[in-house]
Protein backbone atom coordinates (compact mmCIF):
# COMPACT_ATOMS: atom_id res chain seq x y z
CA UNK A 1 0.00 0.00 0.00
CA UNK A 2 1.60 3.67 -1.12
CA UNK A 3 1.45 5.67 2.12
CA UNK A 4 2.65 9.05 0.75
CA UNK A 5 0.86 12.59 1.54
CA UNK A 6 1.53 15.92 3.53
CA UNK A 7 1.65 16.75 6.85
CA UNK A 8 1.39 20.42 8.31
CA UNK A 9 2.89 21.89 11.14
CA UNK A 10 0.47 24.80 12.23
CA UNK A 11 1.26 27.83 14.46
CA UNK A 12 -1.30 30.10 16.50
CA UNK A 13 -0.67 33.55 17.86
CA UNK A 14 -4.08 34.11 20.16
CA UNK A 15 -4.51 35.92 22.97
CA UNK A 16 -4.38 34.26 26.24
CA UNK A 17 -7.92 33.34 27.04
CA UNK A 18 -9.98 34.14 30.66
CA UNK A 19 -12.94 31.91 30.54
CA UNK A 20 -14.58 29.19 28.44
CA UNK A 21 -16.92 31.06 26.14
CA UNK A 22 -13.05 32.24 24.52
CA UNK A 23 -12.40 29.23 23.14
CA UNK A 24 -14.88 29.17 20.51
CA UNK A 25 -13.26 31.63 18.66
CA UNK A 26 -9.75 30.23 18.69
CA UNK A 27 -11.33 27.00 17.78
CA UNK A 28 -13.13 28.64 14.66
CA UNK A 29 -9.56 30.33 13.61
CA UNK A 30 -8.29 26.57 13.37
CA UNK A 31 -10.65 24.95 11.28
CA UNK A 32 -10.42 28.03 9.16
CA UNK A 33 -6.54 27.43 9.47
CA UNK A 34 -7.52 23.55 8.87
CA UNK A 35 -9.83 24.04 5.37
CA UNK A 36 -7.30 27.28 4.37
CA UNK A 37 -4.47 24.94 4.58
CA UNK A 38 -6.04 21.63 2.62
CA UNK A 39 -7.49 23.55 0.14
CA UNK A 40 -5.64 26.02 -0.96
CA UNK A 41 -2.17 23.18 -1.13
CA UNK A 42 -4.57 21.04 -3.19
CA UNK A 43 -3.63 21.84 -6.57
CA UNK A 44 0.28 20.75 -5.18
CA UNK A 45 0.22 18.75 -1.81
CA UNK A 46 -2.30 16.15 -0.51
CA UNK A 47 -2.50 17.76 3.11
CA UNK A 48 -3.96 14.92 5.06
CA UNK A 49 -2.17 15.85 8.61
CA UNK A 50 -2.25 18.73 10.69
CA UNK A 51 -0.61 19.49 13.94
CA UNK A 52 -1.64 22.62 16.36
CA UNK A 53 0.31 23.89 19.08
CA UNK A 54 0.16 23.35 23.43
CA UNK A 55 -2.12 25.46 24.88
CA UNK A 56 -3.92 27.10 21.67
CA UNK A 57 -7.37 26.18 23.02
CA UNK A 58 -6.82 27.67 27.03
CA UNK A 59 -3.30 28.73 28.68
CA UNK A 60 -2.82 27.88 32.46
CA UNK A 61 -3.21 31.51 33.43
CA UNK A 62 -3.66 30.71 37.18
CA UNK A 63 -1.59 29.02 39.70
CA UNK A 64 -4.09 26.63 41.32
CA UNK A 65 -5.90 23.92 39.81
CA UNK A 66 -9.47 24.74 41.41
CA UNK A 67 -9.37 28.08 39.25
CA UNK A 68 -8.23 26.39 36.34
CA UNK A 69 -11.35 24.24 37.15
CA UNK A 70 -13.49 26.82 37.74
CA UNK A 71 -13.03 29.31 34.46
CA UNK A 72 -11.10 27.39 31.74
CA UNK A 73 -11.38 24.02 31.84
CA UNK A 74 -13.55 21.96 29.74
CA UNK A 75 -15.01 17.75 29.11
CA UNK A 76 -13.25 16.07 26.68
CA UNK A 77 -14.75 15.27 24.14
CA UNK A 78 -16.56 18.44 23.66
CA UNK A 79 -18.51 20.29 20.94
CA UNK A 80 -14.88 21.75 19.54
CA UNK A 81 -14.21 18.00 19.05
CA UNK A 82 -17.30 17.46 17.44
CA UNK A 83 -16.78 20.52 15.23
CA UNK A 84 -12.86 18.89 14.41
CA UNK A 85 -14.62 15.66 13.30
CA UNK A 86 -17.18 17.53 10.87
CA UNK A 87 -14.40 19.23 9.12
CA UNK A 88 -12.29 15.79 8.98
CA UNK A 89 -14.82 14.00 7.02
CA UNK A 90 -15.60 16.51 4.95
CA UNK A 91 -11.96 17.14 4.05
CA UNK A 92 -10.98 13.18 4.73
CA UNK A 93 -7.96 14.78 7.10
CA UNK A 94 -6.74 13.99 10.50
CA UNK A 95 -6.07 16.90 13.40
CA UNK A 96 -4.42 16.80 16.14
CA UNK A 97 -5.98 18.98 18.27
CA UNK A 98 -4.27 21.76 20.43
CA UNK A 99 -4.57 21.11 24.16
CA UNK A 100 -7.44 22.00 26.24
CA UNK A 101 -7.28 21.88 29.90
CA UNK A 102 -9.28 18.93 30.70
CA UNK A 103 -11.60 18.81 33.61
CA UNK A 104 -12.87 14.90 34.13
CA UNK A 105 -15.78 13.84 36.71
CA UNK A 106 -13.88 10.99 38.17
CA UNK A 107 -11.12 12.62 39.08
CA UNK A 108 -12.91 16.03 41.25
CA UNK A 109 -10.18 18.80 41.13
CA UNK A 110 -7.55 17.83 38.48
CA UNK A 111 -6.95 19.74 35.54
CA UNK A 112 -5.43 17.31 32.81
CA UNK A 113 -3.29 19.08 29.20
CA UNK A 114 -4.89 16.79 26.89
CA UNK A 115 -4.89 16.88 23.21
CA UNK A 116 -6.94 14.73 20.65
CA UNK A 117 -6.71 12.88 17.35
CA UNK A 118 -9.88 13.72 15.38
CA UNK A 119 -10.37 11.84 11.87
CA UNK A 120 -12.67 11.66 9.51
CA UNK A 121 -14.50 8.42 11.45
CA UNK A 122 -14.16 10.65 14.56
CA UNK A 123 -11.62 10.28 17.76
CA UNK A 124 -8.72 8.48 17.24
CA UNK A 125 -7.34 9.11 20.37
CA UNK A 126 -7.19 10.94 23.80
CA UNK A 127 -3.54 11.77 25.41
CA UNK A 128 -3.02 13.75 28.60
CA UNK A 129 0.33 15.08 29.10
CA UNK A 130 2.67 12.72 31.30
CA UNK A 131 5.17 15.24 31.97
CA UNK A 132 3.90 18.43 33.21
CA UNK A 133 6.31 21.39 33.26
CA UNK A 134 7.42 21.84 36.92
CA UNK A 135 6.96 23.62 39.33
CA UNK A 136 4.57 26.15 36.91
CA UNK A 137 2.03 23.89 35.46
CA UNK A 138 -0.30 22.60 38.15
CA UNK A 139 -2.22 20.43 35.71
CA UNK A 140 -2.30 16.75 37.17
CA UNK A 141 -0.48 13.98 35.11
CA UNK A 142 -2.65 10.67 34.98
CA UNK A 143 0.23 9.25 36.27
CA UNK A 144 -0.36 10.79 39.28
CA UNK A 145 -4.02 9.14 39.45
CA UNK A 146 -3.24 6.18 37.88
CA UNK A 147 0.79 5.22 38.36
CA UNK A 148 1.11 2.28 36.49
CA UNK A 149 -1.46 2.28 33.33
CA UNK A 150 -0.98 2.89 30.11
CA UNK A 151 -0.66 6.58 29.10
CA UNK A 152 0.72 6.42 25.59
CA UNK A 153 -1.90 5.36 22.92
CA UNK A 154 -0.92 5.06 19.35
CA UNK A 155 -3.68 5.47 17.02
CA UNK A 156 -3.55 3.20 13.76
CA UNK A 157 -5.10 5.15 11.19
CA UNK A 158 -5.32 5.28 7.17
CA UNK A 159 -2.56 7.57 7.25
CA UNK A 160 0.13 5.31 9.41
CA UNK A 161 0.62 4.76 13.48
CA UNK A 162 0.14 8.11 15.00
CA UNK A 163 1.61 9.07 18.74
CA UNK A 164 1.89 12.20 20.35
CA UNK A 165 3.34 13.88 22.96
CA UNK A 166 3.39 17.50 24.54
CA UNK A 167 6.17 20.07 24.68
CA UNK A 168 7.63 18.99 28.23
CA UNK A 169 7.56 15.34 27.31
CA UNK A 170 10.05 15.54 24.75
CA UNK A 171 12.74 15.92 27.32
CA UNK A 172 11.81 12.34 28.63
CA UNK A 173 13.35 9.96 25.82
CA UNK A 174 11.25 7.15 27.35
CA UNK A 175 7.78 8.79 26.36
CA UNK A 176 8.68 8.73 22.25
CA UNK A 177 10.59 5.39 23.47
CA UNK A 178 7.61 4.09 24.41
CA UNK A 179 5.09 5.33 21.65
CA UNK A 180 7.96 4.20 18.71
CA UNK A 181 7.64 0.46 20.97
CA UNK A 182 4.58 0.66 20.02
CA UNK A 183 4.68 0.46 16.95
CA UNK A 184 4.40 4.51 16.43
CA UNK A 185 5.34 5.92 12.36
CA UNK A 186 4.69 9.74 13.37
CA UNK A 187 5.73 11.59 16.72
CA UNK A 188 3.36 14.59 16.96
CA UNK A 189 4.60 17.32 19.11
CA UNK A 190 2.30 20.25 20.68
CA UNK A 191 4.47 22.53 22.41
CA UNK A 192 4.75 26.18 24.37
CA UNK A 193 8.09 26.15 23.80
CA UNK A 194 9.26 29.44 25.12
CA UNK A 195 13.22 31.37 24.69
CA UNK A 196 15.67 31.09 25.16
CA UNK A 197 15.02 26.85 24.32
CA UNK A 198 13.85 27.77 20.81
CA UNK A 199 14.52 27.53 17.44
CA UNK A 200 17.35 29.89 17.49
CA UNK A 201 21.70 29.22 18.13
CA UNK A 202 23.02 28.26 20.66
CA UNK A 203 20.01 26.90 22.68
CA UNK A 204 17.74 25.69 20.04
CA UNK A 205 16.48 23.34 22.39
CA UNK A 206 13.30 22.84 20.05
CA UNK A 207 15.45 21.98 16.82
CA UNK A 208 17.58 19.22 19.14
CA UNK A 209 15.14 17.05 20.46
CA UNK A 210 12.72 17.30 17.65
CA UNK A 211 15.40 16.18 15.44
CA UNK A 212 16.88 13.80 17.92
CA UNK A 213 13.71 11.69 18.76
CA UNK A 214 13.02 11.39 15.24
CA UNK A 215 16.15 9.88 14.39
CA UNK A 216 16.92 7.82 17.53
CA UNK A 217 13.15 5.83 16.77
CA UNK A 218 13.05 5.90 13.27
CA UNK A 219 9.78 8.46 13.36
CA UNK A 220 8.37 10.95 11.18
CA UNK A 221 7.64 14.42 13.72
CA UNK A 222 4.95 17.36 13.27
CA UNK A 223 5.72 19.77 15.59
CA UNK A 224 3.96 22.48 16.41
CA UNK A 225 5.05 25.15 18.64
CA UNK A 226 3.46 28.67 19.75
CA UNK A 227 4.09 31.41 17.96
CA UNK A 228 2.25 34.04 20.35
CA UNK A 229 4.44 37.23 21.81
CA UNK A 230 5.27 37.83 25.33
CA UNK A 231 2.49 40.45 25.67
CA UNK A 232 -0.23 37.69 24.64
CA UNK A 233 1.55 34.70 26.60
CA UNK A 234 3.39 36.53 29.45
CA UNK A 235 5.96 36.22 31.52
CA UNK A 236 7.29 34.45 28.16
CA UNK A 237 7.83 34.75 24.48
CA UNK A 238 7.69 32.00 21.61
CA UNK A 239 9.37 31.61 19.05
CA UNK A 240 7.69 29.52 16.76
CA UNK A 241 9.79 27.47 13.99
CA UNK A 242 6.89 24.54 13.56
CA UNK A 243 8.74 21.89 11.69
CA UNK A 244 8.46 18.77 10.09
CA UNK A 245 11.48 16.01 10.37
CA UNK A 246 12.13 12.63 8.54
CA UNK A 247 12.84 9.60 10.13
CA UNK A 248 16.81 10.26 9.63
CA UNK A 249 16.28 13.20 12.05
CA UNK A 250 15.61 15.97 8.28
CA UNK A 251 14.35 18.92 8.68
CA UNK A 252 11.93 18.86 6.07
CA UNK A 253 10.29 22.15 6.45
CA UNK A 254 10.30 25.01 9.30
CA UNK A 255 8.57 28.09 9.94
CA UNK A 256 11.26 30.75 10.18
CA UNK A 257 12.14 31.43 13.84
CA UNK A 258 9.94 34.09 15.75
CA UNK A 259 6.44 34.80 17.08
CA UNK A 260 3.20 34.80 14.81
CA UNK A 261 0.72 32.51 12.62
CA UNK A 262 1.92 30.20 10.15
CA UNK A 263 1.92 26.94 8.21
CA UNK A 264 4.07 24.73 7.19
CA UNK A 265 3.98 21.51 4.97
CA UNK A 266 5.99 18.74 4.21
CA UNK A 267 5.74 15.05 2.44
CA UNK A 268 5.53 12.21 4.80
CA UNK A 269 6.15 8.75 3.26
CA UNK A 270 5.05 6.24 5.44
CA UNK A 271 5.75 3.04 2.62
CA UNK A 272 9.57 4.56 2.59
CA UNK A 273 9.57 3.94 6.44
CA UNK A 274 8.39 0.82 6.63
CA UNK A 275 10.77 -0.25 4.04
CA UNK A 276 13.93 1.07 5.94
CA UNK A 277 12.57 -0.16 8.91
CA UNK A 278 12.28 -3.29 7.30
CA UNK A 279 15.12 -3.23 5.61
CA UNK A 280 18.07 -1.75 7.91
CA UNK A 281 20.31 -3.89 9.79
CA UNK A 282 22.64 -0.68 11.19
CA UNK A 283 20.80 2.22 13.41
CA UNK A 284 17.79 -0.03 14.17
CA UNK A 285 17.48 1.80 18.19
CA UNK A 286 14.34 -0.53 18.31
CA UNK A 287 15.89 -4.17 17.45
CA UNK A 288 19.15 -3.22 18.96
CA UNK A 289 17.44 -2.27 22.10
CA UNK A 290 18.90 -3.90 25.65
CA UNK A 291 16.16 -3.69 28.41
CA UNK A 292 18.12 -5.60 30.86
CA UNK A 293 21.19 -3.06 30.47
CA UNK A 294 19.75 -0.34 32.34
CA UNK A 295 18.62 0.03 35.72
CA UNK A 296 17.49 3.70 36.41
CA UNK A 297 13.81 3.37 35.29
CA UNK A 298 13.69 0.80 38.63
CA UNK A 299 14.63 3.62 40.85
CA UNK A 300 12.76 5.81 42.94
CA UNK A 301 11.86 8.95 41.05
CA UNK A 302 8.95 12.06 41.17
CA UNK A 303 6.15 9.90 43.02
CA UNK A 304 2.12 10.42 42.01
CA UNK A 305 1.05 13.52 43.36
CA UNK A 306 -1.34 12.94 46.36
CA UNK A 307 -3.16 15.59 47.67
CA UNK A 308 -3.83 19.18 46.29
CA UNK A 309 -1.10 20.39 43.31
CA UNK A 310 0.24 23.53 44.24
CA UNK A 311 3.44 25.31 43.03
CA UNK A 312 4.74 25.21 46.69
CA UNK A 313 3.60 21.35 46.85
CA UNK A 314 5.47 20.75 43.69
CA UNK A 315 8.76 22.39 44.94
CA UNK A 316 8.40 20.31 47.89
CA UNK A 317 8.04 16.78 45.67
CA UNK A 318 10.76 17.86 43.53
CA UNK A 319 13.19 18.44 46.62
CA UNK A 320 11.78 15.23 47.84
CA UNK A 321 13.05 13.47 44.45
CA UNK A 322 16.16 14.71 44.34
CA UNK A 323 17.07 13.41 47.73
CA UNK A 324 15.44 9.74 46.87
CA UNK A 325 17.60 9.89 43.36
CA UNK A 326 20.94 10.21 45.69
Amino acid sequence: MDLRYYAAACQTAFDSPTKRSDISSRTDRMIDMVKQTVMGYEPFFDVRLLTFPEFSHAVPIHESADRLHQSLAVEVPNEHITRYEEVCRTLGCWIQTGTFLERRAEYPGAVFNTTVLVGPTGVESIYRKVNPWIPWEVHSSPHDVDPTGDHFPVADTEIGRIGVGICYDWLFPEVTRELAFKGAEVLCRLSAYMNPWGATAPMDWWTLFNRARAAENMCYVVASNQGASMEQYPPFSWPGGSMVVDFDGRVLAQADPGPGETVVVAPIDISALRHERARRVGHDTISHHRPEAYSYASQPGLPPMAGPITIEALRARISASKENSR
